[in-house]
């Protein structure tokens, strides 16, 4: 079987079998095709280790970040051992791919006052009535209340939403379901919502839809609708345009353990697999803390 032929199967693979998600079994796409660009469209048993080593020391050129070289390594090994499993191949020529380190990049956190100050804002601007300002500002609430990833945003429907109880069910990373808590805040920016903004958004629509979270047309809202608010609202504390809605879950995750939340109830939150994703926030803290002794304490 050519290259061509296979990184679809395998794809497909990804998706039906291991349950991943469309982002994540894009990601491999894209990483693998680029491979069959890089060292044409071969027999998957035809390509050994120096064409792996050829793709990503192109990638190296090409000025690549570690973190992407890292990744392809991995969907290259992640491929080769589906080929290997479907007799597609006889030996694993990636067992012996080298995986450079990720150089450890701290997420970019908003302070709590800014967040703060902007969510008033936003409050105050909903409270006109306006469907569009509701819709945004019971996002963003939601975002920084539950630290929820943008793809389980979108994918809310209403009854999703306990608003008793103060909770939503989301479905995260391997179709892995959990109940989220939020506070007082995002609740009563929901409820209005909700109430006064969503069926406002829903009539404009030529079919009704579950979805909690409409776009203009009606429709349920997709990603890019989100990261264009949170780039216009946050991105200016942060001091970036460039900043998406990952900024809120970061941020939602620092202020816990700032303020004395447990590290596993922050991983169970956020729906880490691995508690070591969940620790990259205490680096942060930590990061935060230090700054403080050096600004104010008398010997720093």
């Amino acid at each position: 079987m050519k290259l061509s032929q296979a990184v679809p199967a395998f794809v497909d693979h990804l998706l039906r079998v291991r349950r991943l998600s469309d982002a994540t079994a894009r990601a491999y796409r894209a990483d693998l095709s680029d491979l069959v660009s890089a060292a044409g469209d071969l027999e998957v048993r035809e390509v050994d280790l120096e064409h792996l080593r050829d793709w990503l020391w192109r990638a190296t050129q090409r000025g690549d970040a570690r973190s992407t070289i890292a990744r392809r390594t991995s969907s290259a090994r992640g491929f080769f051992r589906w080929a290997l499993d479907e007799h597609l191949v006889d030996r694993d020529p990636s067992l012996r791919l080298v995986t450079p380190k990720r150089g450890r990049t701290l997420p970019r956190v908003a302070s709590a006052d800014g967040l703060d100050e902007m969510l008033a804002r936003q409050a105050a601007a909903a409270a006109e009535g306006d469907p569009t300002a509701l819709r945004d500002h019971a996002i963003l609430e939601l975002l920084y209340g539950s630290g929820i990833r943008v793809s389980e945003l979108c994918g809310l429907d209403v009854d999703d939403f306990d608003l008793a109880r103060r909770t939503a069910r989301v479905t995260g990373k391997g179709s892995k379901e959990r109940v989220v808590p939020f506070g007082a805040p995002a609740a009563s920016a929901i409820s209005a919502f909700l109430t006064r903004g969503r069926p406002a958004l829903a009539a404009r629509a030529d079919e009704a839809t579950p979805a909690a979270f409409l776009g203009a047309r009606g429709g349920r809202i997709g990603p890019r609708a989100v990261y264009d608010l949170v780039a216009r609202t946050v991105g200016p504390l942060v001091g970036s345009a460039a900043v998406g809605p990952h900024a809120l879950r970061h941020s939602a995750a620092t202020h816990l353990l700032d303020g004395g939340a447990d590290l596993r109830a922050v991983q169970e939150l956020l729906g880490h697999a691995s508690l070591g994703t969940t620790q990259v926030y205490t680096h942060v803290s930590s990061e935060r803390l230090a700054a403080a002794y050096r600004l104010a304490h008398p010997r720093a």
